[in-house]
């Protein structure tokens, strides 16, 4: 069973017991939530779509941990002109582990 839940304004395909991170959430650590928007469901082969979501669907997760993600490098330059400029960024992820999807 698995379902595509819309979450911050992202898709994500999630199953029983799936880790995925997401942007970082106000929820504490060990905590457990309710994702209301559920644009699919699998039930092995029965599918339900949703118009834009389906009805009496949810899924439940638990947040694991807040962490900052992998230093990612923005490093710009314009040729002959003497610009080099060099940032770096880390972007802050919570990871969320799914524990039930209701159908």
């Amino acid at each position: 069973m698995y379902a595509i839940i819309d979450f911050n304004g992202s898709q994500y395909k999630v199953e029983k017991d799936s880790k995925l991170y997401v942007n970082r959430l106000e929820t504490p650590e060990g905590e457990t939530f309710e994702i209301e928007r559920v644009l699919l469901v699998d039930n092995d082969g029965d599918v339900k779509v949703g118009t834009p979501v389906v009805k009496d669907a949810k899924v439940s997760a638990k947040v694991l941990q807040h962490l900052k993600g992998d230093k990612v490098i923005v490093f710009k330059k314009k040729r002959r002109k003497g610009y080099k400029v060099k940032n770096g960024h880390r972007q802050y992820l919570t990871q969320i582990q799914i524990e039930d999807i209701v159908a």
